[in-house]
């Protein structure tokens, strides 16, 4: 198949119509991921060890099963269980199912964070009588997190990568746009490669973006290494 660059420049505007709502639903996605990556944390630390093993047990399937079998659960079978089942939209979809999928994994790197906390801290916040709320919003959360900002940024350069996954339930994004004028002008290989094109503009900058904060991270820890 001979490469065309009049096709090549044709579908540059067409595909990047389909870029904002790329970056939309990633960003939806994250948000959701990153929000509820703390139920399963806050699941894993409540009394119960029954409780706790139920929703490990949740947590590690869901990381052992494929995202997109999961995205075809929630578009196509869910609607159809009696009671429970309801339909939704492509989009919303596809926040719950890459939303669900990759909240499990943010939550591995919140738990790290949270176990990084020195000892004496969650004892001291013991030790002045303060609520359950406010050990974590005041004391624990916020030494917690920063740590994992590196961690958290690379999910969403992962993230990116599979968005695309979401035009298998009707997202009309950036692929299902190229997916569509090859199958309309027998034409795949420009208007992929201009999808390409745009993941790498999307993810390269984000990439280093998140390479500087780790650096910034770990030349902060060292120096306080050095102090301690």
């Amino acid at each position: 198949m001979n490469w065309s660059w009049t096709v090549f420049f044709e579908t540059i505007p067409l595909i990047s119509k389909g870029l904002w709502i790329t970056v939309g639903l990633t960003l939806a996605c994250y948000l959701f991921a990153a929000i509820f990556g703390f139920f399963w944390v806050f699941m894993s630390r409540i009394p119960s060890k029954i409780v706790r093993s139920i929703f490990g047990w949740i947590a590690e399937f869901i990381r052992s099963t494929p995202p997109l079998v999961q995205l075809f659960f929630i578009f196509y079978a869910w609607p159809v269980i009696p009671v429970v089942g309801v339909s939704l939209n492509p989009f919303v979809a596809a926040i719950l199912g890459l939303g669900i999928h990759f909240s499990t994994y943010m939550s591995e790197v919140y738990r790290s964070g949270i176990e990084s906390v020195d000892k004496g801290q969650w004892e001291a916040s013991t030790a002045l009588n303060l609520s359950t709320r406010q050990k974590w919003t005041k004391i624990i959360l916020p030494q917690a997190i920063p740590p994992t900002i590196p961690m958290l940024g690379n999910y969403l350069i992962i993230m990116f990568k599979e968005v695309p996954l979401a035009s298998t339930i009707g997202v009309v994004a950036m692929l299902h746009i190229a997916n569509d004028y090859g199958s309309q002008y027998y034409k795949f290989v420009e208007p992929l490669t201009v999808v390409a094109l745009f993941f790498l503009l999307l993810s390269y900058p984000s990439a280093i973006l998140i390479s500087k904060l780790e650096k910034k991270y770990n030349r902060k820890f060292d120096k306080k290494a050095m102090t301690s």
